[in-house]
């Protein structure tokens, strides 16, 4: 009697389909859009998904500025960036970082969903994400991902 032999196929750069996809970040949630993204980031959302290669898309955010924080985290949650010398911790609220600079709260937030290796930074350069409705990535034809 002779024994079946599978064996598990693994994903690789050479075999890896990229598509693009667009997100409106119009009235959406933070947390719960960017969990999502980074889920396709990584590309978990494929059968093929392997750990260790980055099978994941790429994903256009567009309308960043709208984005939404639930319950009291519009002026609660506090944002830090440290310079590294003393005295050089610097706060802002997600209020303020929102009006200043509003796609440095989507990009921190799927950041920090990311692995924090080699392959995190991978997959990081796969995000784009713009203040308002216009994106140059219309020749990738990207589709719209909905949640």
């Amino acid at each position: 009697m002779s024994k079946l032999h599978f064996t598990t196929k693994h994903a690789n750069e050479a075999t890896v389909q990229r598509n693009w996809h667009v997100v409106d970040g119009t009235n959406q949630t933070v947390g719960r859009m960017c969990a999502k993204i980074a889920a396709v980031l990584r590309g978990k959302t494929k059968a093929y998904y392997t750990p260790h290669v980055d099978c994941g898309d790429f994903v256009i955010v567009i309308n960043a500025e709208k984005v939404v924080f639930s319950g009291n985290k519009l002026e609660q949650k506090v944002y830090q960036n440290f310079s590294g010398y003393p005295g050089g911790l610097r706060e802002e609220t997600a209020k303020d970082l929102l009006r200043r600079k509003p796609q440095d709260v989507v990009e921190r937030a799927v950041k920090g969903m990311l692995p924090k290796n080699r392959l995190g930074r991978k997959m990081y350069k796969k995000l784009f994400v713009y203040v308002g409705a216009e994106h140059p990535h219309t020749a990738q034809k990207p589709a719209e991902l909905k949640f």
